[in-house]
């Protein structure tokens, strides 16, 4: 008997808002680790498959590429909700099973229905992980953040109908963006995968979430994109230039931004362009690559948020200008948080040294010069705006006075997992690597790659340190920085308030027209009314006069 993983963990969350305190507490903590059992016991291939209307449903299908990010979507869900559980909000830890859930179960679809519909549940149900926070901010935030959610199912559906009409059937596999259909679903993916320009939903609502909702949003949405252009978009060309313009971007943006939350929220499009690009790259590395970064990041990306999220907590804000020194109270937070700024800078004996060199390796092989220079300029950039920007602004920068207590145990236990998982990865990449979808015998840990990484760093922490003395580091300010949001948030309700008033000019300009044109046409109708001479009452004498008239006038046009 096969039980999907998916199925396993939306039944699970039903009884959660009905059970209290510890009971509660362990059953959240069991469900993801039960349905990482029900993964790995599932033998490779498909599972119930079925014909439906001529086409073939595979709603239940195992192979390396699924179970890797299946798995990292459970390791997400469990950290999730340990890191929940100093929260009474039954909502939130209803919530976050039924989300990874959707990830899980789309990770596993072998047709392209079974993926529509946990892709539109990802939407549906991580939403309420924004509205729980009950703010009127929020409440905005998540209806915007669901409309790009639906704007991506209907693309996708769209690209599955014309994709089946076009003769390819259900099943998912290699896409491409050739046809129509795969162009379509490669744009709706392209939408929760944060392309440039279409990224704004992230760097909009991600801030707005609760502590805990951000947390289990960076893990989802994303990486569930990032999964689907693996399985059906790999060796595509123009992903890899998406994805080093991905990368290069939000650094711009970051390095400006005082919410640390929104910083990280930048951080996660630029760490987002390093898979997309090994995507584009295809292949065993490049893929390989895409798959080990993603699940990398859901741990050290994870972390950081979850150490903010602590922040968070105890003092109020996330916002930078108001942080420092925290490191006084908050000593374990802090050495949590600095594990994962490790990670992302890829510091060696950290997860991203592991996955990041894959990745640059892959684009390096496939001999993309311009692109490869182009990610390496970005990961060079990451200790500028988030390694060390992030844990100095909030802990070390100048003291702001905040006496608070340390993180809750809870929270603590859950960074402390995310903190081992990423150290495992870094101190023995080749765990993960055993894990991807292609056998590989890459190493990492060479002379010179673990030499020019080490300048790299040295060089990226000289220069925040020289920008920082010298005043030239752009300061942390209260302030809100526009981006590509500004074409609906400000330009769109300009332009259609611009609109109304012009047409509200043009109607009073014409109302002297109007009033005469009534005028004309009151002159012109005065003949055929009541009281009018064609509208009088006619003798009997005049009408046949009339009538005969008439026929004299028809005998004469015939004769004509």
């Amino acid at each position: 008997m096969t039980i999907n993983p998916a199925l396993l963990l939306i039944a699970g969350a039903t009884p959660i808002p009905l059970l209290r305190g510890r009971a509660r507490a362990a059953w959240t903590v069991l469900l993801p680790l039960a349905a990482l059992a029900a993964l790995w016991t599932l033998p490779e291939g498909v599972h119930g498959g079925f014909e439906m209307l001529g086409l073939t449903l595979e709603p239940l299908r195992v192979d390396a590429l699924a179970r890797v990010f299946a798995t990292a979507f459970l390791a997400a869900a469990l950290i999730s909700l340990v890191y929940a559980l100093h929260s009474r909000d039954a909502v939130q830890q209803a919530v976050i099973p039924v989300y990874a859930a959707s990830a899980v179960g789309g990770a596993l679809a072998g047709d392209l229905i079974t993926l529509f519909v946990f892709w539109e549940l990802a939407g549906l149900s991580s939403v309420f992980l924004i509205w729980a926070r009950r703010t009127e901010r929020a409440y905005r935030a998540g209806m915007r953040y669901l409309v790009a959610q639906i704007v991506s199912g209907l693309l996708m559906l769209a690209g599955i109908v014309l994709h089946v009409h076009s003769g390819a059937g259900l099943e998912f596999g290699h896409l491409g963006a050739d046809g129509a259909g795969g162009l379509l679903i490669l744009l709706g993916v392209g939408i929760k995968c944060a392309f440039p320009v279409l990224h704004v939903w992230l760097t909009d609502t991600y801030p707005e979430a609760t502590i805990v909702g951000t947390v289990a949003l960076s893990a989802f949405t994303t990486k569930f994109a990032v999964y689907v252009l693996a399985r059906g978009y790999a060796g595509t060309e123009a992903l890899v230039w998406v994805g080093a313009v991905m990368a290069c971007f939000p650094i711009f943006y970051a390095l400006l931004e005082n919410d640390l939350r929104r910083v990280l929220a930048y951080s996660m499009v630029n760490q987002l362009g390093f898979m997309v690009a090994a995507v584009g790259v295809g292949g065993a590395l490049g893929v390989n690559g895409a798959a080990a970064h993603a699940f990398a990041d859901i741990l050290f990306k994870g972390l950081l948020f979850m150490s903010i999220g602590a922040v968070l907590l105890r003092t109020g804000t996330a916002k930078a200008s108001e942080l420092g020194g925290l490191h006084r109270s908050m000593p374990q937070t802090t050495a949590l948080c600095v594990v994962g700024a490790a990670s992302i800078s890829a510091v060696p004996l950290f997860s991203g040294f592991a996955t990041k060199s894959l990745v640059l390796e892959g684009v390096a092989a496939d001999h993309r010069t311009a692109a490869w220079l182009l990610l390496l300029l970005a990961a060079a950039a990451v200790p500028l705006y988030t390694g060390i920007r992030v844990p100095y602004l909030a802990f070390f920068a100048r003291d702001r006075g905040h006496r608070v207590a340390e993180a809750p145990l809870t929270m603590r236990i859950a960074m402390a997992l995310a903190a081992a998982g990423s150290i495992l990865i870094g101190v023995a990449p080749g765990l993960l690597y055993g894990l991807l979808p292609y056998e590989t015998d890459y190493t990492a840990y060479t002379v010179p790659h673990v030499v020019n990484q080490a300048q790299l760093l040295l060089l990226s922490s000289l220069a925040f340190a020289v920008l920082l003395r010298t005043g030239l580091y752009p300061r942390a300010l209260p302030s809100v920085n526009l981006d590509a949001d500004v074409l609906y948030r400000r330009l769109l309700p300009r332009l259609w308030r611009t609109g109304v008033r012009t047409a509200a000019r043009l109607r009073d300009a014409a109302a002297p027209l109007r009033r005469r044109a009534a005028g004309v046409a009151a002159t012109a109708a005065r003949p055929v009314q009541a009281r009018g001479r064609l509208g009088a009452a006619w003798s009997t004498d005049v009408m046949v006069l009339w009538v005969a008239l008439l026929l004299g006038l028809v005998l004469l046009l015939s004769l004509l």
